[in-house]
């Protein structure tokens, strides 16, 4: 009896054990494709502007997401701003509210400032896709279905905002529903300290 005892606290030991994150995390594989002809398709009909790698070191995670309907992956850690991340999901009610103002942002901003949207830990891309064009959204959107962004952004619930500066620095994170353009405007000049049109 007690040999059985201490084999299984053996096996409940090494089973706590963890092995370090590689050095570049990639999402594990997963079921959700983010890249059929049919999410091309609605991708192109939204006028969803092409991922494009970044060409710089910042200090983003060095986490590798796909481009969600179609276009190269982006290794975070590469990408350098002033950029604001907007952090949302098909199934998120105050997500749908508050995308028309990143997309305003992105409008407006233009060269002083970059959105990016990541769909995260959402298994259902063409819904997300659809979200997308009934909001107006025209920025860069990448995927994370398997939620590989939750402890290097201490994700707890969306929506979320992340404030990157120009050396690619995270300034700030928050989750909290953006209830205007105006208010989204004053959170990226007070973090990034750039100037944003009215």
């Amino acid at each position: 009896m007690r040999r059985a005892l201490l084999a299984v606290l053996a096996v409940l030991l090494l089973a706590g054990c963890q092995t370090e994150q590689p050095p570049n995390r990639t999402p594990a594989a997963s079921t959700v494709d983010v890249d059929t002809p049919a999410l091309r398709t609605l991708k192109q009909r939204g006028g969803v502007e092409p991922c494009t790698p970044g060409d710089s070191r910042g200090e983003l995670p060095k986490v590798t997401l796909s481009c969600l309907g179609g276009g190269p992956a982006v290794d975070l850690s590469r990408l350098r701003g002033p950029l604001v991340i907007n952090l949302f999901a098909q199934w998120c009610g105050p997500c749908r509210a508050e995308m028309p103002y990143y997309q305003e942002l992105h409008r407006k901003a233009g060269g002083n400032v970059r959105v990016l949207g990541i769909d995260y830990l959402d298994t259902q891309p063409a819904r997300a896709l659809d979200l997308v064009r009934s909001t107006g959204v025209t920025y860069p959107l990448l995927a994370d279905p398997s939620g590989v962004l939750r402890p290097d952004f201490k994700i707890r619930g969306l929506p979320g905002v992340v404030m990157v500066d120009a050396n690619g620095k995270v300034a700030d994170v928050e989750f909290r529903v953006v209830r205007s353009y105006a208010e989204l405007r004053n959170l990226v000049q007070r973090e990034l300290d750039v100037r944003v049109p009215r």
